[in-house]
């Protein structure tokens, strides 16, 4: 049987949690939730590290770019915040720093998988719809496979 936590036990995971990686405020009352600790304890610890920066939805999102962005187009980014509980507000602020780049990403995506021009519209709908899950814009896209031929 499982007994309650302790409230030491919670300030210690979650800590334990932001030492190896940032995390969304949703992420970690998910798993705090899941360790068995109640809700207003958990919001009233993460409130503390808020107020301390321990804890920051956009350095978690910047974090979270700044990994996924050579692969991803900033559609899939803003999905993926999204599922781990990030604002919009937070969301457009990150992928409006990094927008600039999103063209070049979209290249060199193509291009690791890729590396050749369609030879027919078949294969021309095969790397459209393979960018468009990597999160990339029809916009982008279309000046990608533009810029090939």
């Amino acid at each position: 049987m499982k007994s309650k936590p302790e409230s030491g036990d919670l300030r210690e995971r979650a800590l334990r949690l932001l030492a190896r990686r940032e995390h969304s405020r949703a992420e970690l009352v998910r798993k705090l939730a899941q360790a068995g600790f109640t809700l207003r304890d958990i919001d009233v610890l993460l409130d503390e590290f808020e107020e301390k920066n321990w804890l920051s939805d956009r350095r978690f999102a910047e974090s979270y770019v700044a990994d996924h962005r050579a692969k991803t187009g900033s559609i899939k980014l803003a999905y993926d915040l999204r599922q781990r509980g990030v604002s919009e507000t937070v969301i457009g602020k990150v992928l409006s720093e990094n927008c600039d780049s999103e063209l070049e990403r979209a290249q060199e995506v193509w291009q690791k998988k890729f590396g050749t021009a369609p030879a027919d519209a078949a294969e021309k709908a095969k790397q459209m719809r393979f960018l468009l899950n990597r999160g990339f814009s029809l916009e982008v896209i279309r000046q990608t496979l533009t810029h090939i031929d």
